[in-house]
């Protein structure tokens, strides 16, 4: 069963705007060495929007052979096109993904029934299981209860990202928890709330700077040491929220870069972070080095 830490991994460029597969696979390296638990390629951190169907099958290729079922793979394929959606995630899983992240449609946001049906193709194409993602403040768009609960019961769809940050939301969809069917939490402020009321992990941002604590403090609570988990939890609450002080992910690359990893700037229309704003992440880093590492 797929849980714990899951790293939304950043992708890593050259100076030239190119995918730089050397450091990628360092990214992968340091992330099996470190107790993730699991490696999101391809999603909103993994800057997907702004990477061409070829850039994205290559990723994955190197990845799979990379992580060689070392630890579970995740790629996002996720699309407001239903039609492609069900490309990616046939390909996906054709080439190698453990999971495929499917994503709401965006823009042309849907009705229930047409979410329903969305998921629904893409799970009958997909060769292995699926993920859904339900985050709203990107979609525009949250999932319905009663979708969940009709998706949940999905023979190919395992889980849920749940990254409303909407607690009473979170816990009407985790009564459709089961052995079958899984939550992640979408937000690091929050996973010990979220693992208290059902989720077995999360898919994180933080975990790309702090694995083994992101690790640690879903371990803890999978275990029912919620107090202490709820420590590491505030511990990196501040680093947490910094790494969304702009938009995803152009702090956490800019931590990344701060902290000696060398993963490049990001695509356009993503700009650098400002001054201000890189300055307090900053500073919350290195007072907290010792926490994260």
């Amino acid at each position: 069963m797929l849980k714990g830490s899951i790293v939304a991994l950043v992708t890593p460029f050259n100076e030239d705007g190119s995918v730089n597969y050397e450091k990628l696979g360092e990214l992968l390296e340091f992330h099996i060495s470190n107790k993730t638990d699991g490696i999101c390629i391809l999603g909103t951190t993994g800057e997907a929007s702004t990477l061409s169907f070829d850039e994205e099958a290559e990723i994955v290729r190197f990845s799979v052979q990379k992580v060689n079922k070392r630890i579970p793979l995740i790629v996002g394929s996720g699309s407001n096109e239903t039609e492609k959606a069900v490309k990616m995630s046939k390909k996906y899983s054709e080439l190698g993904a453990d999971y495929v992240l499917v994503i709401t449609p965006y823009y042309n946001k849907t009705n229930e029934s047409g979410l329903i049906k969305h998921f629904e193709m893409v799970a009958e194409a997909s060769l292995c299981p699926v993920i859904m993602y339900n985050v709203p403040g990107r979609t525009g768009m949250s999932m319905s209860i009663h979708a969940i609960e009709v998706l949940s019961k999905n023979p190919n769809i395992c889980a849920i990202k749940e990254a409303s940050g909407n607690m009473s939301y979170s816990t009407m969809v985790a009564k459709y928890v089961n052995d079958d069917f899984q939550m992640f939490s979408g937000n690091d402020d929050i996973i010990v709330p979220m693992m208290s009321v059902g989720a077995t992990g999360v898919i994180s941002v933080l975990a790309n700077i702090a694995p083994q604590q992101t690790h640690n403090m879903c371990e803890l609570c999978l275990n029912g040491d919620y107090k202490a988990a709820n420590k590491i939890q505030q511990d990196l609450l501040d680093v947490a929220n910094n790494l969304f002080l702009e938009v995803n992910p152009i702090p956490v690359k800019e931590a990344l870069n701060h902290l000696g990893f060398g993963v490049g700037g990001y695509r356009m229309p993503l700009d650098y972070m400002g001054d201000a704003p890189k300055a307090k992440m900053i500073k919350e880093l290195d007072l907290k080095k010792e926490v994260i590492f």
